[in-house]
């Protein structure tokens, strides 16, 4: 469903029990937040940073406490070198600088998708968030970086496979159940609720396994825009729904 007028968080009331528990974001339109303003991809990127940054403090007061971002997916490393690395800058001088604050705040840190194609220095400033962080337990925030479901499903199958030719593994033990729990999403609930800013209506490699019942909801707002308004319409729309998982409502 398409995004109308804001309107005001029906929480807390009866609704209250409606709110997702863990809600994914496609950060999409920094690039065409900044073109429209005639600055360069990187201030949209940066301004995509403080959206986060927001995004995440209202995540956290209206009581989800599972977030997981698409920052950065596999098919991205197609972009100019020159952008990736604007990228990858960013991207450290957020961990370095929000990195105490988010610990402060008791989140938890989680970072799924082929980390090796990232910098040595990156991956340690990564590893090092995410030890100091375990332990945190009153907010979890997962960042897909070169992410991309298929690959994820695709290497889940292999090491599956692996097990079965080691004789660890038979192959009628391979359930839905412990192939969620091999995914590099083990031990995070499935999304309720799914975010795309931007006006386009796909996925794009994200989270295809683990939102077989996730709802969807397609914002106008580029993603640099995005403020608690904008949250509140998503959680407004979310709310009314009637999740069934494949059931009748009768």
């Amino acid at each position: 469903m398409n995004s109308s007028e804001p309107t005001p968080l029906i929480y807390p009331s009866s609704a209250i029990r409606h709110l997702p528990t863990h809600l994914a974001i496609i950060m999409d339109g920094n690039g065409r937040w900044a073109k429209s303003r005639g600055l360069p991809r990187t201030a949209g990127h940066k301004k995509g940073a403080d959206a986060l940054r927001r995004t995440l403090d209202n995540c956290s007061k209206a009581g989800i406490n599972y977030l997981t971002i698409y920052a950065f997916s596999s098919e991205n490393w197609k972009r100019p070198s020159d952008e990736i690395s604007d990228l990858m800058q960013l991207l450290q001088h957020y961990l370095h600088n929000e990195l105490e604050t988010l610990h402060e705040k008791g989140v938890r840190l989680r970072f799924i998708g082929d980390l090796s194609k990232l910098s040595k220095e990156i991956y340690g400033q990564l590893e090092h968030a995410k030890h100091l962080t375990e332990r945190n337990k009153d907010f979890h925030l997962t960042i897909a970086l070169s992410y991309g479901s298929r690959q994820e499903i695709v290497h889940t199958a292999q090491k599956l496979a692996q097990l079965v030719k080691d004789g660890k593994l038979e192959t009628s033990q391979i359930t839905e159940e412990l192939f969620s729990q091999s995914l590099d999403t083990a031990g995070l609930p499935e999304p309720d609720l799914l975010i795309r800013t931007g006006g386009e209506t796909r996925l794009s490699n994200f989270l295809l396994w683990q939102s077989a019942y996730t709802e969807f909801y397609f914002s106008q707002t580029l993603w640099p825009d995005f403020d608690k308004a904008d949250l509140d319409s998503a959680i407004n729309d979310y709310a009314k729904r009637e999740r069934r998982y494949g059931t009748s409502s009768e």
